[in-house]
């Protein structure tokens, strides 16, 4: 139901807003760029604890804690973003499900920020001076959620060409279904 009612909602926009050579409203994606500021603050917050706890720096914990809550943050605009890019995008057949994956993962790493984001914060009033290794193993999960959530979107982009203009070009002549 929600998915259509998203469609609905799209196809309304489309009609009401002039769209360019990439079916956006505006020039580039906007998804990308929020993105990448989250996707860098959360690996620099990373490796600002692995440091600061090996080495016993608190400023590296600091450092990391309001890391993760800018980017806990941004994260949220991102998917607003990507859910408004992703509805322009008219995908075709090939491209949904990598699509639905990237959409799934998105979501829950939000979730999953906002808790360790909460966590992070209990910690630094706790012990300010060094973080627990049950959190760095919790951190390092997230990690790699991150990156496997860089893959889909590298995926969508260069592989299956989501808002590159000769792939909206194909799709508007029906060459691509």
């Amino acid at each position: 139901m929600s998915t259509l009612f998203l469609k609905m909602k799209t196809l309304q926009l489309q009609s009401t807003l002039p769209l360019n050579d990439s079916n956006l409203p505006y020039p580039d994606p906007l998804h990308p760029i929020v993105v990448h500021f989250v996707i860098a603050m959360v690996f620099f917050a990373f490796f600002c604890d692995v440091v600061g706890y090996f080495f016993h720096k608190r400023h590296l914990h600091e450092v990391s804690f309001w890391n993760l809550f800018v980017a806990t943050a941004a994260i949220f605009v991102a998917i607003l973003f990507g859910q408004f890019e992703a509805g322009l995008a008219t995908p075709y057949e090939a491209v949904q499900p990598v699509l639905n994956l990237h959409t799934l993962i998105g979501w829950s790493l939000a979730a999953i920020l906002a808790f360790i984001t909460g966590w992070r914060f209990v910690i630094r009033n706790r012990t300010p001076l060094k973080v627990p290794p049950a959190y760095l193993g919790v951190a390092t999960f997230s990690i790699v959620i991150v990156s496997l959530q860089v893959f889909l979107g590298t995926q969508l982009v260069w592989e299956y060409g989501l808002h590159v203009k000769p792939v909206v070009e194909a799709m508007n002549r029906g060459i691509i279904k």
